[in-house]
């Protein structure tokens, strides 16, 4: 079967495909967390001496006895062997944005040759994979590979069903043997300890004594695509890169705005309630489903969590994406651009910080103008935006999100942050050294009776703002739909922190100099706004008068690729944010430049080298085949005295022969080598090899519109987004 035949065929199939049969749902009180060994496992499981010491270490972070962790074990085994297990795997997160694991059996052999099963604190405390395997920066070498997975007691183990049989899941930090991170996991710790170390000295500064840990929360927005499996199957560049290296505009995309919030396809509901029943049974509170604005486009929403389980949850959320689409027959992408000319992916990152004493602190409340935590907070995050905001850039760097970013889809490389009328005029307000009521939304009143009137929001969204503040929390929008939500929830932790500690060493001498609170903590927010306010921005993010103004008149830095914005993670200011926090070492943070401006090289080396081989395999022969037809038919033609137009074939040779000196191009500029750094590398990537790759498509696209539909091996635009 030809590739077109294939092409063909798939659309019948597809068009025939009814939505796979699922189980009605159970009562959410049934299924909810029913896999999970949480808190309330643990207290149906555990001596009450273990409950509370465990309880203790879940809620406050102290450290667990061994002799508590081998009850735990125990525990925990019985628990799993009761539900059908008889697997567990510490599962960790190396610098890769995917999860690994490894799979133990819960047994051991005796001296009569029998087996039982065996679970201690040792084995649950404690694992080994080889170091030098994974993603690390020159951390590990072959030579030198001793690598650890420790468990993480504050995010729950879970029993993970696949066909196989059930594993029980333990999260778990990743390390060398020198002790260096190899993961995402400890920073994020790290981070989290400093920010608390950090919030509560301002706290305190403010007269509070009964001050709760304090912890970042996550609430991470994910988008997706669905494509039909025998669609995806049709095109090598879906299957190696997750995007569309070629493909025509369709006549129709997202100009008419009918898909977000439209109607569900069945079959795509069918597929989210299976998806999200199994959410359930994890224990990750998934609230909101709709369409998003391109056509085949999804979006899930999960409820707010603490930051080191939202993580880990939002990790295996986009596992059971992938694995339960292919059920289903689709092929999930969270490719943050898999098609030209509609929007792409992103993954809004909601984040706040409180506890359980003083709340969350980044709540303004009716009055913001008098709420001195939610001031000083906020102000810290303004800061810090200010000051490390090429260093946001870099964490959410990737060649996949570089597509996205500043494409009037998403926010611009530029970090600013927006506040709203209400809190920008607060903030403004004490630039000038005062403070005044803030203003209120008003009501809404549509002057229909039927409709109930609300008070409006005092403040408008802004969604070309990368960061924008949302209500009672920031929404750091830039984050790319494939990326770990770890690596920006540890940059904003860190980020606040710092400033954190500059506004308590601001504060304990203003408040001794004027023995009024208020007043100190004014003082100390002009000079941060005085420094730092440039960064409020609440205009047109996507203006090109904004990227000049932020440039020129602002001094905020545009990093439109990641060849840009990566080797800010060397930077002297970023070094020291994180080694003063104690969050990354010097070679820790050396070695994430090096795996992630790796990864930018690879991920655009495979491309280009793909692009090559599709113009080469599939487009010029799809193009020779048509291109050979019309000759014989003008063949055939004048034998009968008639005389064609040949334009049409004159294009199409025309099209094919730039095609292929683009790809003659392309492969010439992925054989240089000789690179004096990784950064002129880099560059090379994303100045030479790309806009190649983009000349090579430019062509095969414009066959596409020419060549014959029976000719064209590619499944195509309209039916990858449209076919469901």
């Amino acid at each position: 079967m030809t590739a077109n035949e294939n092409r063909i065929a798939a659309i019948a199939s597809i068009t025939h495909r009814s939505a796979m049969p699922v189980e009605m749902p159970q009562p959410l009180s049934k299924i909810w967390a029913c896999d999970v060994f949480n808190l309330a496992a643990m207290e149906d499981s555990l001596s009450k001496s273990a409950f509370k010491a465990m309880k203790n270490t879940v809620q406050t972070g102290s450290p667990l006895d061994p002799a508590t962790a081998d009850i735990v074990a125990a525990a925990m085994k019985e628990w799993a062997l009761a539900r059908g297990v008889k697997f567990f795997s510490h599962i960790f997160y190396p610098m890769t944005n995917i999860t690994a694991e490894k799979h133990d059996g819960f047994i051991i052999t005796n001296a009569d040759g029998g087996a039982m099963t065996e679970f201690t604190g040792s084995l649950l405390i404690k694992g080994e994979p080889d170091g030098s395997s994974f993603p690390n920066g020159s951390l590990r070498m072959t030579a030198a590979a001793r690598g650890y997975t420790a468990w993480d007691p504050t995010s729950p183990a879970y029993i993970m069903h696949t066909a196989n049989g059930a594993t029980l899941m333990i999260p778990s930090v990743f390390m060398s043997w020198t002790g260096e991170a190899l993961d995402k996991k400890i920073p994020l710790l790290r981070s989290n300890a400093a920010m608390d170390t950090a919030a509560r000295r301002v706290l305190g500064l403010l007269g509070e004594t009964d001050i709760a840990p304090l912890n970042s929360s996550c609430g991470a927005e994910q988008e997706y695509f669905l494509v039909d499996a025998a669609f995806a199957n049709a095109r090598p560049d879906l299957l190696l890169t997750g995007r569309t290296l070629f493909g025509a505009a369709p006549a129709k995309g997202q100009e008419f705005d009918d898909h977000y919030f439209g109607a569900i396809p069945e079959r795509v509901q069918v597929f989210m309630q299976d998806f999200e029943d199994k959410l359930y049974r994890l224990g990750i509170p998934a609230k909101t489903h709709h369409n998003e604005v391109a056509p085949g486009q999804f979006e899930i929403a999960p409820y707010f969590e603490a930051a080191n389980v939202a993580a880990d949850h939002q990790q295996l959320m986009m596992t059971l994406l992938k694995s339960t689409a292919k059920a289903h027959g689709f092929l999930c992408l969270l490719h943050e651009k898999p098609f030209a000319g509609v929007n792409g992916s992103g993954k809004h990152v909601n984040w706040s910080v409180g506890n359980s004493t003083q709340g969350n602190l980044l709540d303004p409340g009716k009055t913001p103008d008098d709420n001195l935590h939610f001031l000083l907070f906020c102000g810290a995050v303004i800061r810090g935006v200010h000051l490390y905001g090429p260093m946001l850039r870099a964490v959410i760097a990737s060649a996949a999100n570089d597509h996205r970013l500043g494409a009037n889809e998403a926010p611009p490389a530029i970090l600013s942050v927006y506040l709203g009328d209400q809190l920008e005029k607060v903030f403004m307000d004490i630039k000038e050294g005062k403070i005044e009521a803030a203003t209120k939304g008003g009501m809404m009143d549509l002057g229909l009776s039927q409709i109930l009137t609300f008070e409006r929001d005092p403040g408008d969204r802004n969604r070309t703002s990368p960061f924008a503040f949302t209500g009672n929390r920031f929404e750091f929008r830039a984050v790319g739909s494939s990326a770990s939500v770890s690596g920006p929830l540890v940059a904003m932790n860190t980020m606040l922190a710092d400033s954190l500690n500059w506004i308590a060493d601001e504060l304990e001498p203003a408040i001794a100099a004027t023995e009024n609170q208020t007043a100190a903590v004014i003082v100390v927010l002009k000079k941060l706004m005085e420094t730092h306010g440039n960064v409020v921005f609440g205009g047109n993010g996507y203006s090109p008068e904004w990227h000049k103004m932020a440039v020129e008149e602002r001094g905020l830095k545009n990093l439109p690729t990641s060849a840009d914005a990566l080797p800010e993670l060397c930077s002297d200011a970023v070094k020291t944010l994180f080694s003063s926090t104690g969050v990354l070492s010097p070679l820790e943070l050396q070695s994430r430049f090096e795996v992630y401006s790796e990864q930018y090289i690879l991920s655009i080396e495979v491309e280009a080298k793909l692009a090559i081989e599709m113009a080469t395999t599939l487009i010029y022969p799809a193009a020779m085949q048509y291109l050979a037809s019309l000759a014989s038919a003008s063949v055939g033609m004048q034998q009968l005295g008639i005389t064609l137009d040949h334009s049409i074939a004159r294009k199409v040779a025309q099209h094919t022969d730039a095609m292929q000196a683009a790809v003659a191009e392309l492969g010439a500029a992925l054989e240089q080598h000789g690179f004096a750094s990784i950064e002129e590398h880099m560059h090379h990537c994303a100045y030479v090899i790309r806009p190649l790759m983009d000349a090579v498509r430019v062509q095969a696209d414009l066959l596409e519109t020419q060549v014959a539909d029976d000719c064209w091996p590619l499944p195509k635009y309209r039916e990858l987004l449209f076919i469901k």
